[in-house]
């Protein structure tokens, strides 16, 4: 397997943490040339450093994908600079944790801007340039959440959902131009952040891993080897799924947790 991204220029947003940072070690471990960003400086520096010290092509940017102009211009600037673009991976993602009853309309509008105004932008973009290059493979990471019902998570399901269904029509205007659009669903993975979450109640994690059919979380290597699925060749004939990464969670009704 190792190699069979060689050469590409793939973007990886949200590129610094959790399954956009195992996105972006083994996208370059395949020899993608990756360009990750995120929101904060820090992690950002550490992941390119990892990568590189792994022997990867990797450059870094610090951005928020909120701003929606400056993700469309960058973009555009990285296959200006590398003259391809073979891939987008549109990872980053915002969650509000809130009852309807508490929820504010700026809480929606965050999580839209992040999980699905972003993404529009981002794919709009990538598609346009893929489209003139007669090839490319964008893959958006939506969550399980967009599948199925969770109290206390409307704004961000609403954003996943809608994720989706753009997804699905993307990949239908893509498709004649040799341009693939898939989305991942990933259910409970063992991010620093859920790890942190799941440590401050372990008797609802231990609820939660239970209803889960493998019996247990996810990791983020797992999510990162679908991704990589999705940008290869391997996938040659696959455009406008989304894939559940989730360990069967998705076959159940909610079970409360």
């Amino acid at each position: 397997m190792s190699g069979s991204l060689a050469g590409r220029v793939i973007i990886v947003t949200g590129g610094s943490e959790g399954i956009g940072r195992a996105t972006s070690m083994l996208l370059a471990a395949e020899g993608a040339h990756v360009v990750l960003c995120a929101r904060r400086s820090g992690p950002v520096e550490e992941a390119r450093a990892a990568i590189r010290a792994a022997g990867g092509s990797v450059e870094a940017l610090q951005l928020d994908v909120s701003d929606t102009a400056a993700f469309d211009a960058l973009i555009r600037e990285v296959h200006g600079r590398h003259g391809r673009l073979d891939g987008l991976v549109n990872n980053a993602m915002a969650v509000t944790y809130k009852a309807i009853a508490d929820l504010t309309i700026e809480d929606w509008r965050h999580d839209f801007a992040v999980n699905a105004d972003a993404v529009f932008v981002g794919t709009r973009a990538a598609m346009e340039l893929m489209i003139a290059q007669g090839h490319g493979s964008i893959v958006n990471i939506s969550s399980l959440n967009g599948l199925l019902a969770m109290p206390a998570m409307a704004s961000y399901s609403a954003s996943k959902a809608a994720l989706i269904h753009f997804s699905a029509v993307a990949a239908m205007e893509a498709a004649p131009h040799g341009v693939r659009v898939n989305v991942i669903a990933p259910g409970q993975i063992m991010t620093p952040a859920t790890e942190a979450f799941a440590a401050a109640d372990p008797e609802r994690n231990a609820r939660v891993s239970a209803n889960i059919p493998m019996g247990r979380g996810g990791r983020p290597e797992e999510v990162a080897q679908a991704i990589r699925f999705l940008l290869s060749d391997e996938s040659s004939y696959i455009t406008g799924v989304c894939l559940p990464v989730d360990g069967g969670k998705v076959q159940q009704l909610y079970v409360p947790g």
